[in-house]
């Protein structure tokens, strides 16, 4: 791909860990962009995945690697520690947020910047991160740059909730996604080789689901700043589900600038579930993506229920199935069953002969509608009741149906 002189916007995020963060944790499914600044910038920013629809203008944001000196800006509060599982009625968690926005200025996002964005009235959460293109193993990957703190409250549930990955972030371990390890052959406790301003190596300290669709690994900041990446390339933003986007993205804009870009990732997400497989081999007639799949669900074991509800519980449990456990409780799946709660509901939904395969998302996601059904989710009056009856948490009722509200106003 080749690289103009002009600061060209390129999508990579289909995040949709939406707003099911507002009140508490989340993922949604943020999606990155990267910058890729004027004739000779040395980095490109993050490709977009084969088949991928771009943002609103067609193009990707690029950026440079270590912008100015002065722009560094504060990171959002540190998220306390998290505990969450899936259907198993015992999760617990504190406040955690999804990005809704994300905002990017080649030179990075200044300070005032940050504080302008935080204080603007459709804002909930702002969180800026830095990014660059590095290579680990040999082979080229999206990095980003976190506090382990504060981007913690960012994730999805299962990623959240274990302690382990956000030890070994914390004492500068590389981490990455289930797909990127596998790409770059990364086994836990090994050191690799990254190259970026400078060449090192770094402990693999493993794999899990990420919130930002395109980053392949995360650092915390510390490696960020040795490794030379972007100081604050770019900023998550999360709003509260009455906020209207279009406007916040207009206000957003005016703050950075001529030069920023401001992308809605919220249809992102629902632009990744059409295009993530649900499995390798898929029986003729059954549904070949997530998107469809979730739709199939509804209608044929919960008539009455939104196929947005579905999604949501999907991109929130496990990302859409990007981290399929097991849960440090035990869950497992992209629905995130508890091995008991699945020997209850689970069903040969769409899948090959044989028996519930708890793993497979043709039975797990037909499994989830019919467990919600069960509990009324067809009647939109008992809609929360049921939701709650799938995890008993009142934050992740909030979750679920903000952000299926997001979804069903974004229609894929």
């Amino acid at each position: 791909m080749a690289w103009v002189a002009l600061y060209r916007l390129y999508i990579v995020l289909p995040l949709s860990q939406r707003r099911a963060a507002r009140t508490g944790p989340w993922w949604r499914i943020a999606q990155l962009v990267a910058v890729t600044a004027t004739a000779g910038a040395a980095l490109a920013g993050f490709a977009v995945p084969a088949g991928a629809r771009t943002g609103p203008g067609g193009d990707p944001f690029g950026f440079t690697l270590n912008p100015p000196l002065g722009v560094a800006a504060p990171g959002s509060p540190a998220a306390p520690s998290l505990t969450a599982t899936g259907s198993d009625g015992n999760s617990r968690r504190q406040q955690l947020y999804v990005p809704d926005l994300i905002a990017a200025v080649p030179s990075g996002i200044t300070s005032s910047q940050l504080a302008a964005i935080s204080k603007l009235r459709g804002v909930q959460a702002a969180l800026p991160v830095d990014g660059g293109k590095v290579k680990v193993n040999g082979q080229s990957a999206n990095m980003l740059g976190v506090s382990p703190q504060a981007f913690r409250s960012w994730t999805p549930l299962a990623t959240a909730s274990s302690a382990a990955i956000w030890s070994k972030l914390g004492k500068g371990q590389l981490v990455s996604t289930g797909p990127a390890a596998r790409r770059l052959h990364l086994a836990a406790g090994q050191s690799y080789p990254v190259s970026a301003a400078i060449l090192t190596r770094l402990p693999f300290g493993g794999s899990t689901a990420l919130s930002v669709t395109g980053a392949d690994a995360i650092v915390n900041l510390a490696r960020s700043a040795q490794l030379g990446l972007a100081r604050n390339f770019a900023v998550l933003i999360s709003a509260p589900p009455s906020a209207s986007l279009p406007t916040l993205m207009s206000q957003v804009k005016s703050v950075i600038g001529k030069r920023g870009q401001v992308v809605n990732l919220v249809s992102y997400g629902l632009a990744t579930a059409s295009q993530r497989p649900v499995a390798t081999i898929i029986p003729a007639g059954a549904p070949a993506n997530y998107l469809n799949l979730f739709k199939a669900s509804a209608a044929k074991y919960c008539p009455g229920m939104s196929w947005t509800v579905l999604a949501a519980i999907g991109q929130i449990e496990s990302g859409d199935g990007a981290n399929n456990g097991p849960s440090s409780a035990g869950a497992l799946g992209p629905m995130q069953f508890m091995p008991g709660t699945w020997a209850e509901w689970g069903i040969n939904g769409f899948g090959p002969p044989g028996p519930p395969d708890i793993m497979n998302p043709l039975d797990a996601i037909p499994s989830a509608a019919r467990m919600l059904c069960a509990a009324g989710a067809g009647n939109p009056a008992t809609l929360p009741g049921a939701i709650f009856a799938y995890n008993h948490a009142t934050w992740y009722v909030d979750e679920v149906l903000a952000l299926a509200g997001e979804y069903a106003k974004n229609p894929a």
